[in-house]
């Protein structure tokens, strides 16, 4: 996984806590479901890059 990679799927993950922290915070549900969302599509990424770099090697 590049570098550039990891920073994008970290930096969806670190906005999508901060959403869903935000959402809780005002009670806005879907502000916190779109945050959850947002984590859940980093680590589905992340979990792709992984399984690339399991198979260039």
């Amino acid at each position: 996984m590049s570098m550039k990679d990891k920073l994008d799927n970290k930096s969806q993950e670190i906005s999508g806590k901060a959403k869903e922290a935000v959402g809780r915070a005002t009670d806005d549900e879907r502000l916190e479901a779109e945050g959850r969302t947002d984590q859940m599509g980093a680590d589905l990424k992340q979990a792709g890059e992984k399984i690339k770099d399991v198979f260039r090697r």
